[in-house]
């Protein structure tokens, strides 16, 4: 007897069904293509290398004080750093730089001097998808980089972010043993839809922004960033005409909670 077509095919999907579920993810995506834009590596088969069972991983902060923490990404660099350092100085505004070791080792110059109001955050040695990274190799990336850090600022980063923002459990463990709180963003900058209307970007920022809310811009990239950049100052008056008020990440982790704990 002849089986009927949609029969066949649906049992053809179930075995494939079957065969998908109880794939790996290396077998699915291969070692070096993470799945889901996030990574597959391992959380952790020894709890010795857990250092805080509830490391925090935040993405803004539940508050009803209007502040926000601006946050900018990948420098120090000489193409854009000192614009943005120069910008927060006219409006006497604090950030956070998650910095990238290598970009630090070369232009630490660039940064000496001009960190004080800021915090310094750390975003990996060589800025690699720490999602993909076993814990050893993510560890020594952000261990590198902290080291970078302190020798440059003569601080020691306490707050991470993940290039990306891809995590895996790798990565939140590696930041737990180094007493790294992960920290996301809630808001960002969208300089390529913007940029041919660099008060639009201005604009996207001021009026959307909420209480507690992180936002991501960068210091380093792409000819595009200006279009961020150079009109910070906008942003910043237009949030104080709001009533917010400009803080560091770490301030803003100060007032509240809107993490999520892993």
């Amino acid at each position: 007897m002849r089986a009927n077509r949609r029969t066949v095919l649906r049992s053809a999907l179930l075995t494939a069904g079957g065969a998908i579920a109880g794939a790996t993810a290396t077998e699915l995506f291969g070692a070096t293509s993470p799945p889901l834009s996030g990574g597959y590596a391992a959380a952790a088969d020894r709890l010795e290398a857990i250092r805080n069972p509830s490391t925090t991983i935040t993405y803004y902060v539940e508050t009803d004080e209007p502040v926000v923490a601006f946050t900018f990404d990948d420098g120090p660099g000489p193409r854009w750093t000192p614009m943005a350092l120069d910008a927060l100085d006219d409006w006497q505004v604090p950030a956070t730089f998650f910095m990238v070791g290598r970009n630090v080792d070369r232009y630490g110059d660039l940064v000496r001097g001009r960190l004080a109001r800021h915090e310094v955050g750390n975003h990996s040695w060589s800025h690699a998808d720490l999602a993909t990274l076993d814990l050893a190799a993510a560890q020594s990336e952000l261990l590198r980089a902290d080291d970078a850090i302190e020798r440059v600022t003569g601080r020691r980063p306490t707050v991470m972010r993940p290039p990306y923002g891809h995590l895996a459990g790798s990565t939140v463990l590696a930041a737990d043993a180094l007493g790294h709180a992960v920290v996301l963003w809630s808001h960002q900058m969208h300089e390529r839809r913007y940029v041919a209307d660099p008060a639009g970007q201005v604009r996207d920022i001021v009026d959307s922004v909420t209480p507690g809310a992180i936002v991501l811009a960068h210091d380093v990239g792409a000819q595009r960033r200006l279009v961020a950049l150079r009109h910070l100052g906008e942003m910043f008056a237009g949030l104080r005409r709001r009533g917010f008020r400009l803080v560091t990440v770490s301030q803003l982790l100060a007032l509240g909670s809107g993490s999520v704990r892993p």
